[in-house]
């Protein structure tokens, strides 16, 4: 029996301005995959993903997140997506916690789970310095703490190693093995999630390529 489809694509195109990034691109994820996407720079990877977290628009094509259709369905699929982008989406003049709290309030997710997210990204130490006084590193583990705040089933992450030192990396690893997620991971480094991913999909010119 089939796992339900957590993503589906069908003939995905977003354009800016005559550039296609995305050319028609069909790719479906069943719920509790972790799916790593690979493929050059200017493949469509970022694009895809922002997609999928509501960020963009589709220009046309299907798209379905947890079988809510995008983009009409963008509020429900936000509640079931953690993304966590090239940009840690931190306030600079707010404390670690106070940048939790923030989203917290977005989803209304109890003050507690605040404290536990930091703790379990190192960040415990953290809480109360301003982000801007945080290294690239403390800044993807504060992402990942804001990721996970309100519990989502669906999580998509962009180059989600890059900036993060040795201690980083095993947080990271530890998130990515809690069960009960689909993963949809864009990535320059398979290797490093060797043994964590089920498959590997790689993109080129805005479709997979195969």
């Amino acid at each position: 029996m089939h796992s339900p489809e957590a993503v589906v694509c069908e003939g995905l195109v977003r354009r800016f301005g005559e550039r296609d990034a995305l050319a028609g691109l069909d790719l479906s994820v069943q719920a509790g995959e972790t799916v790593l996407v690979t493929g050059p720079n200017g493949a469509g990877k970022t694009t895809l993903l922002r997609i999928l977290a509501t960020v963009l628009r589709p220009t046309s094509g299907r798209v379905a997140v947890a079988g809510n259709d995008l983009p009409g369905r963008a509020a429900d699929v936000r509640r079931t997506v953690g993304y966590a982008g090239h940009d840690p989406l931190a306030y600079a003049d707010l404390t670690a916690r106070e940048n939790l709290e923030l989203y917290a309030a977005l989803y209304a997710v109890p003050d507690n789970r605040v404290d536990e997210e930091l703790d379990r990204v190192g960040l415990d130490g953290r809480r109360g310095d301003r982000a801007a006084e945080l290294s690239r590193g403390m800044l993807q583990r504060l992402a990942l703490a804001r990721v996970g705040l309100h519990r989502p089933s669906i999580v998509l992450l962009d180059e989600p190693t890059a900036g993060l030192d040795a201690d980083g990396r095993d947080v990271l690893r530890r998130f990515l093995a809690e069960p009960g997620r689909t993963i949809l991971a864009a990535t320059h480094e398979p290797e490093w999630f060797s043994g964590l991913e089920d498959r590997v999909v790689r993109m080129d010119a805005g479709r997979v390529a195969t």
